[in-house]
């Protein structure tokens, strides 16, 4: 399962706000490793830096010192509305003179593509496939007179998953939608105020962690200070997978320590898939925690049999078919010495589509694992995600298809064993309530499409260009 984005946004007067943002990016690396990108702005323009790559990648001393102000933002990208390509890198800025902002925005809106045609209706154009580029002429299109009133009209026209940052020349933004789709933090550093996805990128530049921006909230930080504006909330739909996979386990959310909550789920798979074995392995870095918590409740020793290449990153260079026949072994490299005649629990956060799984089980067999026992921190998913998360079609979810037996089989394991809905709530102890669990139950927060496309944006480009073309002749 890819992840979602990353965003970050910094007001200090007396620090270096491009530099920060990049460590800031690096911490939120796992967000999003298809393209990076800061906007700077110091009282009277915006700019803007931003490529295809890892922020490392990206960024150099060079480009950073381009980068001047005491206003940023930044950005992680993988991509769920657009194609991954250069015109489609945040931040997005829209806008001329005054009237210039930019936005870095983590999430889906599911409404897009009728905002993107009302908006060409009236004048707006558009450079890129993303609804983020909607979000932003969204804001410029307001009647309101202030910027915060245009976030505030814009809030309630968007439907779908939104947690950004929003800079104009002179003001920072933090926005989260009001159902809470995705995390989004407040913290301070040196008289200066952060904003970011996650509370491991504050400690990664040495910022306090003050609180969470709630769903419904928006931040406002100028030179007088901060001020916050919340609507009425009427449910609460935190993505579940921020707790099994997302989110760093470093990082707070809701007050509880990610690695904690996934050890917990892993203690509750242990209790409800008990199994004779050998040696508990988690397959990393995601279910590291989550094969601890599993290995103290069972009992079961805890081994390293499976080694992480931790410096694959996204590469545009395509494999040839020998390569291509390793598979998963470019990103994991199993131990023999340590598997050798030994039955394997196996802990992994999630099943998607099917593909990974069962070259990891083949993978441990081949070097010599007696049994594998695969057991899964997130229970079986049957329904897509609408709201930030490029996870797969109905079609192509191994769960809507196959019963948990037939997924055994499917991958090759002595046995598979899935957390329950249930065990999983009691496991990162929240209301069930509070969260988004509809790649489980089919229970959306608000309605969607069933069968919505990540390039409907460029299919009504592509549309109106040839209507264009068609018109001139």
């Amino acid at each position: 399962m890819h992840e979602s984005c990353g965003v970050f946004g910094v007001y200090a007067p007396n620090e270096d706000v491009a530099r920060l943002t990049f460590f800031g990016l690096f911490a939120l690396q796992h967000r999003g490793q298809e393209s990076s990108g800061i906007a700077t702005a110091d009282g009277r323009k915006i700019s803007v830096y931003a490529k295809m790559g890892l922020a490392s990648q990206v960024f150099s001393e060079e480009s950073l010192s381009q980068l001047v102000g005491n206003i940023a933002i930044g950005h992680n990208r993988y991509s769920t509305t657009g194609s991954s390509r250069e015109c489609n890198v945040q931040p997005i800025v829209v806008g001329s003179g005054e009237n210039t902002i930019a936005v870095a925005h983590n999430g889906n809106i599911i409404n897009a593509k009728h905002l993107y045609e009302e908006l060409s209706e009236q004048g707006y154009t558009f450079r890129s496939s993303t609804d983020t580029e909607v979000i932003a002429n969204l804001i410029l299109s307001s009647p309101e007179k202030s910027w915060l009133d245009k976030i505030k009209y814009a809030m309630h026209r968007l439907q779908g998953a939104y947690s950004m940052t929003v800079m104009t020349r002179d003001m920072l933004f933090g926005v989260r939608d009001p159902l809470g789709v995705r995390p989004l933090c407040l913290g301070t550093i040196d008289g200066g105020w952060v904003i970011a996805s996650e509370t491991c990128a504050l400690d990664h530049i040495g910022a306090n962690f003050i609180r969470e921006i709630e769903p419904g909230e928006i931040v406002s930080i100028t030179g007088q200070g901060i001020d916050s504006y919340q609507d009425k909330v009427e449910r609460r739909a935190l993505c579940i997978f921020e707790y099994i996979y997302f989110a760093r386990p470093d990082s707070l959310i809701n007050g509880r320590l990610l690695s904690s909550a996934r050890q917990a789920m892993g203690a509750r798979l242990a209790q409800e898939h008990p199994v004779a074995a050998d040696v508990v392995i988690g397959v990393p870095d995601s279910a590291t925690s989550a094969s601890i918590g599993y290995s103290r409740e069972s009992g079961i020793p805890l081994g390293e049999g499976l080694i992480k290449n931790r410096y694959v990153g996204r590469t545009f260079i395509e494999p040839d078919q020998r390569i291509r026949d390793l598979g998963v072994k470019l990103k994991f490299n199993p131990m023999p010495h340590m598997l050798q005649g030994k039955r394997l629990v196996v802990v992994d956060d999630s099943i998607v589509r099917g593909t990974t799984t069962p070259k990891v089980v083949a993978m441990l067999k081949k070097a010599g694992a007696k049994e594998v026992h695969m057991r899964i921190c997130a229970p079986p998913i049957r329904y897509p995600c609408f709201f930030g998360v490029d996870m797969a079609s109905r079609r192509e979810l191994i769960a809507a298809q196959k019963s948990i037996p037939q997924i055994c089989q499917f991958i090759g394991a002595d046995s598979l064993g899935y957390i329950s809905v249930e065990g999983l709530i009691q496991a990162v102890a929240l209301p069930r309530e509070a969260f988004c669990l509809a790649c489980f139950t089919g229970d959306y927060p608000i309605p969607v499409q069933l069968e919505m496309d990540k390039l409907a944006l460029e299919s009504v480009q592509i549309n109106r260009q040839v209507l264009s073309e068609v018109g001139r002749r």
